[in-house]
């Protein structure tokens, strides 16, 4: 994939300006710029939730859950080098089946839960709404037409937030955490 940084500051980007892979440079509040920065707030998210997991007993899960950091990182090489592809068909694949696993653990879902119950749990959901706002980042500079963006990297993000709400219900089965569920407040307003 090219050259390591070697030099952590470089000076280029003082004028509000960053340089992408392939040579060119686009402002830094560009959106393919704010898409690859949503991509790596996520990673560093589920980094902090790989490093709880480890640390709560659930290294099984993070084991696998642990390629989903690499996908991301190529994912924003993919954001860096316009037309560069490595997500494809078989990485939203492997999501599913893991899905799908781990679902078969769980208890139907019949009501609305809510981020918390314990810290890890709200980690994991958090890194779900990351994802999910990485999404609608990536499917906005995909919208545009100059923008070459990797269909299969929108369907492996939506994928993603998927698993990720699955983990979250997982960590709660696993460390005997009840699911905290959504009570609706009542309409109170008189019916006009």
């Amino acid at each position: 994939m090219g050259f390591r940084v070697s030099k952590v500051y470089t000076r280029t980007g003082d004028r509000g300006e960053t340089g992408l892979a392939d040579g060119s440079r686009i402002a830094k509040q560009h959106p393919r710029i704010e898409a690859m920065g949503d991509v790596d707030e996520l990673n560093s998210q589920l980094g902090m939730l790989l490093a709880e997991m480890n640390e709560q007993g659930l290294s099984e899960l993070a084991e696998a859950l642990q390629p989903v950091q690499h996908r991301l990182f190529d994912l924003g090489g993919e954001l860096a080098i316009p037309g560069y592809v490595t997500l494809g068909e078989q990485d939203s694949n492997d999501l599913e089946n893991l899905i799908d696993d781990w679902n078969g653990e769980l208890e139907p879902l019949r009501d609305f839960i809510l981020p918390g119950g314990s810290r890890i749990i709200a980690q994991a959901h958090l890194a779900r709404s990351l994802c999910r706002r990485a999404e609608r980042r990536l499917l906005a500079v995909a919208a545009d037409a100059t923008q070459q963006i990797n269909p299969a990297a929108c369907i492996y993000l939506n994928r993603l937030s998927d698993l990720l709400f699955v983990a979250a219900r997982l960590i709660g089965k696993r460390l005997g955490t009840p699911e905290v569920l959504w009570a609706p407040r009542r309409n109170t307003e008189p019916k006009s």
